[in-house]
Parts: C-alpha cells; sequence; structure tokens
C-alpha cells in the first residue's frame, strides 16, 4: 500500500517514521508544511494535483497551540477543518482510507466517568470547536472508509510536551506548581503510532469496506497534571517538589475541561490492541530522552 502521512515534524509523524522500517510492505510518503502546506487550500490543490494515488491518508497534522488557538481563530479553523475537509474529499473522490487524529478538548470534561466514542461533544475552547469541525467534515464527507481517533495529552522524545518541560523545570528549581483538578489519560506518540501501523496492518482495516467510526486512543490510566508531574521526577529522580493548585490558580486564554479521559474499550476489542499502562510508556520514553 502507498500510505501518505501528513504532519512528519510533529510528536506523531516522528513516531510514525521511527517506526516504519518494520512495515517494509508499505510505501510510505511523510510530509511537512514544506511539502504539503494545510494551511493554504490553493497549496493543497496544487499538491493533490501532482501526487494523485494513495491508498491510506493518515492525517496527524494538526494546529495543537490551545492558548494562541484564541487568537488565531482563522489559522486554527484552515488546518483543523478546512484542510481536514480538503483531505477527506480527495480520499473519497480516489476511494481511500482515511485516519484522522481528533482529540480529547472536543469534549466539555464534566462527565464524571470515562468518555465513550457515542458520548455528545461540547468544547469549550476555539482548538476543541476547531477540531470537532474537522470531525464533522469527515462524518459528512466519507461516510466509508474513514476512521477519526481521538488521543490525549500526547508527549513524546520530540519537539515541545509536558514530559520535556517538567524535565527542564526539574533540574533548573526546587518546587513548582502544576494544576491537579484536569484529569486525563497521558498518550505516548510511540504508543498511537503502534497503534495506527497495526490498524493499517489488520483486515479489519486494509482489506474491507467500512463504514466510518470514531475511537478512542491513550495510555491505560487516568491522572493529574501534577500526579504526572510527580511521577515524571520520580522515575527521573529529580528532586523538585511539586505543588498541586487549581486551575484558577494558573489562568490560561484558553479554558481546559477538567475531566477528559477516554474509553480505549472499543479501539482494543475492534482492532485487537494491547495498549500500555501511562506509567509504564512513561519509563520508555524517558529512557529515550535521559
Amino acid at each position: 500500500m502507498k500510505i501518505l502521512v501528513t504532519g512528519k515534524n510533529g510528536q506523531l509523524g516522528r513516531s510514525i517514521q521511527n517506526l516504519i522500517s518494520n512495515f517494509n510492505c508499505h510505501e510510505f510518503i511523510l510530509v511537512g508544511r514544506e511539502e504539503l502546506d494545510l494551511s493554504s487550500s490553493e497549496g493543497i490543490s496544487k499538491y493533490f494535483g501532482t501526487h494523485s494515488y494513495f491508498d491510506v491518508i493518515v492525517n496527524c497534522a494538526a494546529y495543537t497551540a490551545v492558548d494562541r488557538a484564541e487568537d488565531e481563530t482563522d489559522l486554527a479553523d484552515k488546518i483543523n477543518h478546512q484542510a481536514v475537509k480538503k483531505l477527506a474529499e480527495f480520499a473519497n473522490s480516489k476511494n481511500a482510507k482515511f485516519i484522522h487524529i481528533s482529540t480529547d478538548y472536543v469534549f466539555d470534561g464534566k462527565n464524571e466517568s470515562l468518555y465513550l466514542e457515542s458520548d455528545n461533544p461540547n468544547p469549550i475552547n476555539v482548538y476543541g470547536k476547531t477540531k470537532l469541525l474537522g470531525e464533522k467534515t469527515v462524518l459528512e464527507t466519507m461516510p466509508n472508509n474513514a476512521l477519526i481517533i481521538r488521543t490525549s495529552w500526547v508527549y513524546s522524545e520530540f519537539g515541545n510536551n509536558f514530559v520535556k518541560t517538567m524535565l527542564k523545570l526539574g533540574y533548573e528549581k526546587n518546587e513548582i506548581n502544576v494544576v491537579s483538578d484536569q484529569i486525563g489519560s497521558p498518550t505516548y506518540a510511540i504508543d498511537l503510532a503502534r497503534a495506527i501501523l497495526h490498524i493499517i496492518s489488520n483486515d479489519n482495516f486494509s482489506k474491507k469496506s467500512f463504514p466510518t467510526e470514531i475511537f478512542h486512543f491513550s495510555n491505560m490510566g487516568e491522572t493529574s497534571w501534577s500526579d504526572f508531574a510527580k511521577e515524571i521526577f520520580k522515575v527521573s529522580n529529580l528532586n523538585c517538589k511539586v505543588t498541586p493548585i487549581d486551575s484558577e490558580q494558573y489562568p490560561t486564554p484558553a479554558i481546559r475541561p477538567k475531566n477528559t479521559t477516554l474509553s480505549k474499550e472499543k479501539i482494543t476489542n475492534h482492532f485487537r490492541l494491547q495498549i500500555p499502562s501511562w506509567q509504564q510508556s512513561l519509563k520508555e520514553c524517558l529512557n529515550g530522552i535521559i
């Protein structure tokens, strides 16, 4: 199969790139903003005018600057919504499969239990709203042969993320304040990349036509940002005290949902996935950083 992966310079794109040597039966084309600028409708049309065939498109690219999105609404919408529509239209016209990565931030965080794929989204910030519009355009454009995978709290050895920020602060400071009333599931980008590559090779995906569906993926278990930070310092042997604080004590331009823990039962059953705990995957990631 010929597989296009967007967002090659992001955490997930770079994680996929690290793993594809194990999938020699497929041809992977990885592109970043230089090759395919998703903020430009003309650029998207031009790219697919000269690259006219793929079996699968995996859209890892996104506008993920949650706070900046409150001011850069148009740019966030271009990348998270309008570009997704273009990708889905191309995939649909070529009878290609489409995997689109979305976010837990499509929910308002008011659930007291795990979020199911069937729960009603209600985003409370611009980032979540544009990502939900992206989901809706995939569902409308491609009633068949697309997967929407919502994920959460992504981190990796690559780029900027919470784990690397905490490591930096842990070396510089003796004590830090971290929000404790936002609950979710960290996702190691390598684990998500493994899942995507597993899905592409799965008979339920590769050899059949199927109705478009939404799935949730993150590592198993849940935590708060402050407990996540404590575990980072514990595994890294850093003597930095974490003081839990409420979200109101750390105001940000974008409101964050309080609980976005995702149920993984559907994706594990459908694709027979084994998903590690967030603690286990954190250790794997830190072994690659430290």
